[in-house]
C-alpha cells in the first residue's frame, strides 16, 4: 500500500464492474454501457471508440487492434488479431522501383486498416450490443465536442508538423494549421458522420462502398497500391495466446506477427536471475531489466514476422534452453558490448484499455495508429486517418520481415492477460511503441518480484535501451544513474515518459475487482 504522506494515486476498487483507460471519458462511456447491461467486449469497443475521437494522435478507425479475452474469468483464453495487411499488389522490387521507401509519411507504410473488422467480429461473437449503441458515446463526443487533455494536447501540438504533410490531415485534425489547446473544445464532425454509417450498416460499410472507395482514392492519388478488393477481403483472425511461466503464473500473449514473444522472453532470461532480491529501484535492477530487454529484441528482430510468410520459431524462443543461454550473456557488472540497437527505439504511442464486467469476462483491448497521427495521410470524405504499420517490415530480402504483399509487419502493440490456478486474474496491457514488451515485464516483475499493488506496479519508474545507451525516466535516482553508468550504459533522460499503462486485479475469491492507470496519459480506472 502506498505511503499517503506522499503524491499518488490510490488503486480503485469495486465489486460489479471497472474499465481502466487513458482518458476518463473513455472510462465513463465503458462505464455507462455495461450500467445499461452491455458486457465487458461491449463496453471495450466502446471506449476504444470514444478513444479514437479524443485521442485521434494515438488511435483510430484507420488503424489496428489485438485482444485478449477470458470469458467469466476462466482460464480458456481468447486471441483476436485485427491487424491488417500491406496490399496485395505491393513487394519489395515495385517499392524499390518507384523510388519509394516505408519511412513514416510514405504511403507505402499504410497497410489496411483492421480494427473495424475486429471490433464486429467480437461483438458478434462475444458481445450483446451492435455496433451503432456502443458507438453513441463516441459520436457525441466527435459531434459536440470535447474538451482536449494535457497529455493529448501536449503530443498533438508536437504533431503539427508531421500533420502538415497533408492538407486533408491539417483540415480534420487542427485549427487553421495548429494543434488545439489543453482544455480547447474540438469537434471532429466528419469522423462522427463516419462512425454514424458504420454503426447503421455494419463493418462493410468501412471496407465496402462510399468510405472504401474514398479511402483508396486518396491512397491511390498518393502513388499506393492499395485496391477495393484489399479492404474488401480484410479479415481478423483467432488466434491461441502464446504462455509462460513467471514466479507461478501464467503470462499470455498474442502470438506473432506481435512482439507479444519479446516480453515472455524478457520474462524467460529474468527468470533464471536473481532479480527478485534486487531493489526495484537500484542499478542492479534496471542493468538486468536492460539486458534482457537488449538480448529479447535482438531475437524479435531476427524472428518475428508473419507466421502465414514464414516459420516463426515460437517454441524454441520460449523454450527454457534459449532463456538459459542468453541469461548466461548477462554479466551482474558490465554492459553486453556485441549487441545490435533495438530496431525503432522511437517510443510511438497507442491506447491500451481493459474492461471487467460483473460476470467476470475480462478484456484486454489495445488499439493504434503507431506513430502520432499514423502515416499523416487523411480520407478526406471519411475522415479516417491511416496507421503507417508497414514501417514495421523491412527492406532486406530474404529476411522473414521483408515486405510482401497481402503481410502483416511486426506489430507492436500487445495485450496481455496474467492467470493464476487455472483463471484470469490480470489483464494488463503497457503502451508506448517498442517500449511495450518491456513494460509488461516491468509491470509483471514489479508485482510478482517486489510485492507492489498494480498501481504501484504502474507508478514505477521506467527505462528503455535505445542507440548506445538507456532512455531513462525523471524519476530514476543519481546513485541508481551512477551505477548504470559504471556498468558501461550510457545513461540519457527520455524526452517524454514510456508510454502508459492499464491493469485491472480480479480477486475471485472476495469477489471485488482493483485497477489503475498510468499517470503518465489522462487515464483513470472507473468502478462501479
Amino acid at each position: 500500500m502506498r505511503d499517503f504522506h506522499l503524491p499518488g494515486r490510490s488503486t480503485v476498487h469495486s465489486v460489479n464492474g471497472m474499465c481502466a483507460t487513458s482518458q476518463p471519458l473513455a472510462a465513463e462511456a465503458a462505464v455507462s454501457i455495461m450500467r445499461a447491461g452491455g458486457n465487458a467486449v461491449d463496453a471495450a469497443i466502446a471506449a476504444s471508440a470514444v478513444l479514437c475521437v479524443v485521442e485521434p494522435y494515438n488511435t483510430g478507425i484507420g488503424g489496428d487492434c489485438f485482444a485478449i479475452l477470458s470469458k467469466g474469468g476462466g482460464g480458456d483464453i481468447i486471441g483476436l488479431n485485427g491487424s491488417g495487411r500491406s496490399p496485395k499488389a505491393l513487394s519489395l522490387e515495385k517499392l524499390k522501383s518507384a523510388g519509394g521507401d516505408l519511412g513514416l509519411n510514405s504511403v507505402h507504410a499504410v497497410t489496411v486498416p483492421g480494427a473495424v473488422d475486429a471490433w464486429a467480429r467480437l461483438l458478434a461473437d462475444h458481445g450483446t450490443m451492435e455496433l451503432g449503441r456502443v458507438f453513441e458515446p463516441a459520436i457525441r463526443l466527435a459531434e459536440e465536442g470535447f474538451a482536449v487533455a494535457p497529455r493529448i494536447g501536449t503530443e498533438w501540438h508536437f504533431l503539427e508538423g508531421h500533420l502538415a504533410h497533408d492538407a486533408d490531415a491539417v483540415a480534420q485534425f487542427t485549427k487553421d494549421g495548429k494543434a488545439p489547446a489543453v482544455g480547447e473544445k474540438f469537434r471532429l464532425p466528419v469522423l462522427a458522420e463516419t462512425l454514424r454509417l458504420i454503426g447503421a450498416k455494419g463493418r462493410d460499410a468501412f471496407y465496402e462502398g462510399p468510405l472504401a472507395g474514398d479511402m483508396v482514392e486518396k491512397l491511390r492519388r498518393m502513388g499506393g497500391f492499395h485496391t477495393a478488393e484489399d479492404f474488401a477481403a480484410t479479415k481478423c483472425n483467432y488466434v491461441e495466446p502464446i504462455r509462460t511461466r513467471y514466479r507461478g503464473r501464467e503470462i499470455c500473449e498474442i502470438p506473432p506477427n506481435g512482439q507479444g514473444i519479446t516480453a515472455l522472453l524478457m520474462l524467460n532470461i529474468l527468470s533464471c536471475t536473481e532479480v527478485d532480491g534486487l531493489d526495484p529501484h537500484g542499478a542492479a535492477r534496471f542493468h538486468y531489466e536492460m539486458e534482457a530487454a537488449r538480448l529479447a529484441y535482438d531475437m524479435r528482430d531476427r524472428y518475428v514476422a508473419d507466421p502465414d510468410f514464414g516459420e516463426v520459431p515460437v517454441e524454441r524462443l520460449l523454450s527454457r534452453e534459449t532463456a538459459e543461454e542468453l541469461a548466461a550473456r548477462i554479466d551482474p557488472n558490465r554492459r553486453i558490448e556485441d549487441l545490435g540497437t533495438v530496431r525503432d527505439p522511437l517510443n510511438r504511442d497507442t491506447v491500451y484499455l481493459t474492461v471487467v464486467d460483473k460476470d467476470r469476462n475480462a478484456v484486454s483491448f489495445i488499439n493504434s495508429l503507431f506513430f502520432g497521427f499514423g502515416s499523416g495521410i487523411c480520407a478526406p470524405k471519411s475522415g479516417v486517418m491511416f496507421q503507417n504499420r508497414g514501417s514495421g517490415f523491412v527492406m532486406e530480402e530474404g529476411h522473414l520481415n521483408c515486405v510482401a504483399g497481402g503481410k502483416r509487419p511486426l506489430h507492436t502493440i500487445i495485450p496481455a492477460m496474467l492467470v493464476e490456478k487455472g483463471r484470469a486474474v490480470m489483464p494488463f496491457g503497457v503502451m508506448g511503441g517498442a517500449y511495450q514488451a518491456v513494460g509488461h515485464a516491468h509491470v509483471v516483475t514489479n508485482m510478482l518480484d517486489y510485492g507492489m499493488d498494480v498501481q504501484q506496479a504502474l507508478d514505477s519508474t521506467r527505462a528503455f535501451p535505445a542507440g548506445k545507451g538507456i532512455e531513462v525516466e525523471h524519476g530514476l535516482s543519481a546513485e541508481a544513474r551512477d551505477g548504470l553508468a559504471a556498468r558501461g550504459h550510457e545513461v540519457k533522460d527520455a524526452f517524454l515518459p514510456h508510454g502508459g499503462g492499464q491493469a485491472i486485479v480480479i480477486d475471485h475469491e472476495r469477489g471485488t475487482l482493483a485497477g489503475g492507470s498510468d499517470p503518465r496519459k489522462d487515464g483513470a480506472a472507473i468502478g462501479y
